[in-house]
C-alpha cells in the first residue's frame, strides 16, 4: 500500500523550486502576452510550471519505494517531458500564405519548459539565467538582428490596390521603413465590377533588414492593398 507523506525532508525545497519554476515562466509568458502572440502568459507559466512538478515528481516523487531490487532513472520522464512539449510547441506555428510565423513562440514554450525542468532539478541559478537569456534575445537581440542588412538580390513584387486611396504612398513608407529601397517598374489599370479601378503595381524592393515574406505580410497590412504576389508566384490576398 502506497504510504502518503503528506511533509517531509523535501517538502520546502519542492515548494521554493516550483514558486519559481512559476514566477520565471510567468516572466516569459508576459514578453510573449504584450507581443500579442498565439501563447502568452498563461500557457507559458502553465508549461514551465507543469515541466518543474513532472521534474521534481521523477526527482523525489519515488523514492519511499526505491530498493536494492527498484532502480529508478529520474532521467527519463525529462526526456519525455523535451519531446512532449515539442508537440505543444508545434501547435502554434503558422503557415499563412507561404509566410510561417508563431517560431520565436514555439521556441520560447520549449524554453520555459528547460526552464521548468532546470527548477525542478534544483538547479535555480541556470534557470534564472536561461530567463534572462530570453528577455535579452527577444528585446536587445531582436533591434540588433533588424539593423543587420539582409544579404541576397532584390526581389520583385506584384502589388494590386485600388486607386485614388494613397495607398502607394503607404506602401512606399511602410517598406522604406523596413529598410528597404524600392523602385517602381511599371503599372498596369485594370477596371473591375467588384472593386472597382485596380492599380497593379510591379515595384522592385533592395537589400531590408527583413526577409522577403514579412515583407509581404507587411505590405498585405497596408489600407488598400488587396492582394500581393511575389516572384515566386505566392499570392498573399487579404
Amino acid at each position: 500500500m502506497l504510504h502518503i507523506d503528506w511533509v517531509n525532508n523535501s517538502t520546502l525545497t519542492e515548494l521554493a523550486l516550483v514558486g519559481m519554476a512559476y514566477v520565471l515562466s510567468a516572466l516569459v509568458g508576459i514578453e510573449r502576452h504584450r507581443q500579442v502572440k498565439s501563447a502568452g502568459l498563461r500557457t507559458h507559466t502553465l508549461v514551465g510550471l507543469g515541466a518543474a512538478v513532472f521534474t521534481l515528481v521523477s526527482g523525489y516523487g519515488f523514492s519511499s519505494i526505491t530498493t536494492t531490487d527498484v532502480i529508478l532513472d529520474p532521467s527519463r520522464i525529462a526526456a519525455q517531458i523535451v519531446s512532449g512539449v515539442g508537440f505543444l510547441g508545434a501547435g502554434v506555428i503558422f503557415v499563412r500564405q507561404n509566410v510561417v510565423s508563431g517560431l520565436t513562440t514555439a521556441a520560447s514554450v520549449w524554453l520555459v519548459a528547460a526552464i521548468g525542468m532546470a527548477c525542478g532539478a534544483g538547479m535555480p541559478v541556470l534557470a534564472a539565467t536561461g530567463t534572462v537569456l530570453h528577455l535579452l534575445t527577444v528585446t536587445l537581440l531582436s533591434r540588433v538582428a533588424r539593423q543587420i542588412p539582409v544579404a541576397g538580390r532584390g526581389r520583385d513584387l506584384t502589388v494590386h490596390y485600388g486607386d485614388g486611396k494613397g495607398t502607394l504612398r503607404l506602401i512606399l513608407e511602410r517598406a522604406t521603413e523596413l529598410g528597404f529601397e524600392v523602385a517602381l517598374k511599371g503599372t498596369r489599370r485594370q477596371e473591375t465590377a467588384r472593386a472597382g479601378t485596380v492599380i497593379e503595381a510591379n515595384l522592385r524592393f533592395n537589400r531590408g533588414r527583413v526577409s522577403i515574406d514579412h515583407l509581404v505580410e507587411q505590405l498585405t497590412d497596408v489600407s488598400g492593398v488587396q492582394r500581393v504576389v511575389n516572384a515566386a508566384g505566392a499570392d498573399s490576398s487579404l
